[in-house]
């Protein structure tokens, strides 16, 4: 699977930009602020329906535009699939599998796979615990399309749960019977979600420790750690012990909404005892298993989006990491740099071809 083109109107800083993309590697380059990045996250949008960077879909219409439109050709089991999303202000967004709407987005999701690495990423180390469920539910969607309906139970539910106990504790009325049935739904999808996320992380972390292992040469030991309420007790038995304190708390505080990935460096937090560069190839490390989970569990190989990535990497990292997205493990790559004679002579030094674009003021040109 690849993308063959990409043709945008009104999105982000372009008013209309039109590219033709090589099988293999690509290359954005360009000032900061050009709209390099926001050729990848174009191409995001059309794989999983969303920005990378924004939920707000009106925020990427282009400023005094009333509409955008996204839409690519991608090559698909030899077979071409048209894929657009357009946005108008005001109105529902419209996304298109070969000029057919989609009724559901979730149907979508998991066609194209794709994997982004950007200098946003430090989120996952940095943010709360939400950031890194979302890390593992995002994988974990691309492959299982009843996990996001699971996922979507769970959390209507767990939002029902919740307004309930709020409920509860502003009128003195508690009823037990219809936190009952939301206990119900909640461990029906909750049971299922923690079998998956686990079975996903067994196999996981082996692939994530050997993907660490080459970007650094083996020089550190980490640790990727799954942990969740369920592992103590089954979720029926942590809800009914935990009532009380919901109701105090006007809040459900036991689930799988609390489960963590939890990162380490030599058997510390990698948040605080991992320098920039630690916590950079710890990130690549972990999206490039998120790309080696994916193209396993499909059987075809996703696109891998790297943006800005070369900061804060060492030249041995920087080339080990091109060298081994460059291998036959990977298939199509878009890569963002401000330095293009960088990227050419990285890619000139591994043998491998590159079609270079520049961009300047939102607007596109190729060698």
């Amino acid at each position: 699977m690849y993308l063959k083109n990409l043709s945008l109107i009104n999105f982000k800083n372009y008013d209309e930009a039109m590219l033709s993309f090589s099988e293999g590697a690509n290359a954005f380059t360009g000032n900061n602020g050009a709209g390099k990045t926001n050729l990848l996250d174009a191409i995001h949008y059309l794989s999983l329906c969303k920005s990378y960077f924004n939920p707000i879909d009106s925020q990427q219409i282009k400023q005094d535009r009333d509409l955008f439109m996204i839409q690519g050709t991608f090559d698909r089991n030899d077979s071409d699939e048209l894929i657009s999303c357009g946005i108008k202000k005001n109105q529902k967004k419209q996304f298109k599998r070969n000029k057919k709407e989609y009724q559901r987005l979730a149907d979508h999701i998991g066609l194209f796979p794709l994997v982004m690495i950007s200098p946003n990423d430090t989120s996952l180390i940095l943010d709360g615990s939400e950031e890194r469920r979302k890390f593992i539910d995002t994988v974990i969607s691309q492959t299982d399309a009843k996990y996001l309906d699971e996922l979507i139970i769970y959390n209507k539910t767990l939002q029902n749960r919740n307004a309930l106990l709020k409920q509860i504790a502003e009128t003195g009325r508690y009823d037990p019977t219809l936190l009952e049935i939301f206990d119900e739904q909640l461990v029906r999808a909750g049971n299922k979600i923690f079998e998956k996320r686990k079975a996903f992380m067994e196999s996981f972390i082996s692939i994530f420790n050997e993907h660490y292992k080459y970007l650094s040469d083996e020089a550190e030991l980490v640790q990727l750690i799954y942990e969740s309420p369920l592992f103590l007790a089954d979720f029926e038995t942590l809800l009914k012990k935990s009532v009380e304190r919901d109701r105090i708390l006007q809040r459900t505080s036991v689930g799988i909404h609390k489960d963590e990935l939890t990162f380490q460096i030599h058997g510390m937090p990698l948040k605080k005892f991992g320098s920039q560069g630690q916590q950079k190839s710890f990130l690549i490390a972990l999206k490039l298993a998120k790309y080696s989970f994916l193209y396993q569990q499909k059987g075809f190989k996703p696109l891998l989006l790297l943006d800005d990535i070369f900061d804060k990497l060492d030249d041995l990292r920087m080339t080990k990491l091109m060298k081994m997205v460059s291998e036959e493990d990977f298939g199509q790559i878009f890569i963002t740099d401000t330095n293009a004679e960088r990227v050419e002579r990285i890619f000139e030094e591994i043998g491998v071809d590159l079609k270079l674009f520049h961009i300047d003021k939102s607007m596109v040109s190729h060698e």
